[in-house]
């Protein structure tokens, strides 16, 4: 394969066919060979290990009956297992399914069984959730293996879940032409991965993207930020998110460098990491950046090794850019926008950019990507006139799975990408978003969609309507706040409903107030009009 790292200004190739992700993983180890790949924990992987433990994991899957298009879902924390898993299923053609590690058993289920994945890689018993255990009971009929990637040798899996080295077994008897030869028959077009993001629906939509796309983009963005094969990479966004894993995984693997996967954001262990590896590039939500800050150990802790960090996800104030700079140590901090549906990138600020654009601006389109800003008829609008985000170009999603309405809704027939965000343009081709016409918040960089949780809400006995609205928030960026109106004979208590949420839902879709009220405010088509709900939260402190 190529160089794959794209020009940071105008792209002159646009229509640059890119290779497979399986590809770009044989080249990183060929060109690692015996440089250090992974660390984790005691564990140190040179390029060379990753790739064998990457052979013996396509076999297996290979082993295991999978064929190109065949979903397979990884519901983990981060650790260089999770790489491995995903590199060996992309190998053979394989789509990778992530599942985020907040998930409790009805919103993985859902997932597995809308996808219809055939393998589920997971661990169980981290901090203590069973992850198998909480799929009891749900019916998931073309889940045909449970895999858990780490175990104790004396512990008892749960059926009908196997260890790792087990299922790695499967692959002992697949000769490794016939990995070469699936290799082969692989295509920039074949599908990489089928990430589900939330719908205003309350349903989530699959979102399809390519190989060919994936690696185009992720390089691209790495060009811009800088990223080099001499890079220690601290991975603390979870892979299962489309910022870990495409430019965690992908970025590194296109670049070359050491990646340093951490499976719990935990102040004191993050830096303990990042000075022990000489961590360099630290990418994340602004919240991360603040609570390694306000820590009260940070004055004892050696950051003076890093050098690169990008964020983006919420609103960034200029003093917190200042800091990161000043006091963290970095020489580069970027700011940026995507969407998974844009293969998770669409603008950047560059590393000239100063404090005040790269903290109010999410930058400008990356090469070879157009962004526009428009009225309600598509017409682009002026600088400086708020209007709807679209975006066009390599990185714009393949579809949504098995909903052609969905897709043509959000793809005009002009290949753009409705974002449903709102956003303003200078006269410099930089974007600040301002507002979502999509119902969306984001809870330290997580999308967290009302009409979702209203629907999980909705399961609890006391609630007989709710409506859910995102609330500014110092440390998290936004919140949930919820008004419930009561089922009959009912009396709910707020404490007991965020409670239960805690047991229902993912942590971040949680809300963190619960207001009781007599009514909703309708308008007259009947949806809730929710400014009226702010309203009282604003009247109420």
């Amino acid at each position: 394969m190529t160089d794959p790292i794209e020009p940071e200004g105008d792209d002159p190739r646009a229509d640059l066919r890119w290779g497979t992700i399986g590809a770009a993983a044989r080249d990183a180890v060929a060109r690692g060979g015996d440089r250090e790949a992974i660390v984790d924990g005691d564990r140190r992987w040179t390029w060379r290990e990753l790739g064998d433990a990457i052979d013996r994991a396509s076999a297996a899957y290979l082993g295991a009956g999978i064929e190109v298009g065949d979903r397979v879902a990884i519901w983990a924390p981060n650790c260089a297992e999770w790489v491995v898993a995903l590199l060996g299923l992309q190998s053979v053609g394989a789509v990778l399914v992530p599942l985020n590690t907040r998930y409790k058993g009805t919103e993985a289920a859902d997932i597995l069984r809308r996808s219809r994945a055939k393998v589920l890689v997971t661990v169980d018993g981290f901090l203590d959730t069973h992850y198998v255990a909480m799929l009891d009971g749900h019916d998931l009929p073309h889940l045909e293996h449970v895999v858990v990637l780490r175990s104790e040798p004396g512990d008892v899996l749960p059926e009908p879940a196997e260890r790792w080295e087990a299922f790695l077994e499967l692959g002992a008897d697949v000769d490794a032409g016939a990995v070469a030869e699936r290799a082969a028959a692989l295509t920039p077009d074949t599908t990489a991965d089928l990430l589900f993001t939330s719908g205003t629906t309350g349903k989530p939509k699959g979102v399809i993207c390519t190989n060919g796309q994936t690696l185009r983009t992720v390089a691209t963005w790495a060009n811009v930020v800088g990223l080099a094969d001499t890079d220690r990479y601290v991975a603390v966004n979870p892979f299962f998110h489309s910022f870990g894993y495409k430019a965690g995984i992908i970025a590194w693997l296109v670049t070359g460098g050491t990646l340093l996967p951490v499976p719990v954001f935990d102040v004191p262990e993050v830096m303990r990491l990042i000075a022990a590896e000489r961590g360099t590039v630290l990418p994340g939500a602004p919240t991360l950046y603040q609570t390694i800050l306000n820590h009260p150990d940070r004055a004892a802790l050696d950051s003076a090794s890093l050098r690169l960090a990008v964020t983006g996800a919420a609103s960034v104030p200029v003093s917190l850019v200042e800091q990161m700079r000043d006091d963290l140590g970095f020489d580069t901090v970027i700011t940026a926008y995507g969407l998974t549906e844009a293969c998770g990138f669409a603008t950047m600020c560059r590393r000239s950019d100063d404090a005040v654009t790269i903290a109010t601006t999410s930058g400008r389109a990356m090469p070879g990507i157009e962004v526009q800003v428009v009225d309600d008829d598509g017409h682009e609008l002026p600088p400086g006139e708020p209007g709807e985000v679209v975006i066009r170009g390599y990185n714009v999603m393949a579809g949504y799975f098995e909903d052609p309405a969905a897709t043509a809704e959000a793809i005009d027939a002009d290949g753009w990408l409705h974002t449903g965000d709102v956003g303003v343009m200078d006269e410099r081709g930089y974007l600040r978003i301002t507002d979502r016409k999509k119902d969306l918040f984001i809870v330290g960089g997580f999308n967290a969609y009302p009409a979702e949780i209203e629907n999980l809400l909705l399961g609890h006995p006391h609630i007989a309507q709710v409506a859910v609205v995102g609330v500014p928030d110092e440390r998290m960026g936004e919140v949930g706040a919820a008004f419930v109106v009561p089922a009959t004979g009912t009396t709910p208590d707020p404490d007991e409903i965020v409670a239960w949420a805690r047991e229902h839902m993912a942590n971040f879709k949680v809300p963190r107030r619960v207001a009781v009220v007599d009514a909703l405010p309708f308008n007259a088509s009947g949806k809730v009009m929710k400014f009226e709900l702010r309203t009282l939260l604003e009247e109420d402190g």
